[in-house]
């Protein structure tokens, strides 16, 4: 009787031990943990965006042309506007923000990281205003990863709805990060062409 007393008293000062210390238990749902931290997210567990669509590029890299060949095999409606900032959002339900810096892409568009840096934020503000849905994907991977790409991403998780991303774009755990703080679900996916089944699953 006294053993199992001790036992039972060792199994709670254990409980108690974790509970102080911020233990999480392990996520079941499809999302993503942030590498090194204690930061988790949980997939998109139903359809919560509606057509049509407008995409746009948060940085000017050709991702958002990866996006738009996913968007037309999803067979979505949605327009296309790179330079939107978001004064004329037409009959757009959702905006699909396409994240990747790219200094090729910028310099052809005559701007500078600043200034899509304004575009975007006032696009996003515009759509969270007239309650668009947002999505926010960022598909390069590591590629996409840098002093020019990460200041694109953080403005995009703010307030946006649902986040994809391709997981070696996420090594260091920063999108979980943003998302977990954001209160939003993100599905990360281990390759660009895996993108195409949760983005497609978003749409009612």
């Amino acid at each position: 009787m006294m053993k199992k007393m001790i036992a039972v008293a060792m199994a709670a000062m254990l409980a108690l031990s974790m509970t102080a210390c911020g233990s999480k238990p392990a996520s079941s749902a499809a999302g993503s943990t942030a590498t090194g931290s204690t930061a988790t997210v949980e997939g998109l567990k139903e359809a919560i965006a509606e057509q049509p669509a407008l995409l746009t590029s948060v940085g000017q890299s050709a991702d958002v042309e990866m996006v738009k060949v996913m968007m037309d095999k999803a067979e979505l409606k949605y327009s296309i506007d790179n330079m939107s900032d978001g004064s004329d959002l037409g009959d757009a339900k959702t905006l699909v923000l396409a994240i990747g810096g790219s200094s090729k892409g910028l310099g052809a568009a005559g701007i500078d990281a600043d200034q899509e840096i304004a575009r975007v934020e006032k696009l996003i503000n515009a759509a969270d205003e007239a309650g668009l849905t947002i999505l926010a994907l960022h598909i390069g991977g590591e590629a996409r990863r840098g002093d020019l790409s990460d200041k694109f991403i953080a403005p995009c998780f703010t307030k946006a709805d649902y986040a994809i991303v391709v997981k070696e774009g996420n090594k260091d755990g920063m999108m979980t990060e943003l998302a977990s703080k954001a209160g939003i679900p993100m599905d990360e996916v281990t390759s660009m062409g895996e993108v195409l089944t949760p983005l497609k699953a978003a749409f009612k």
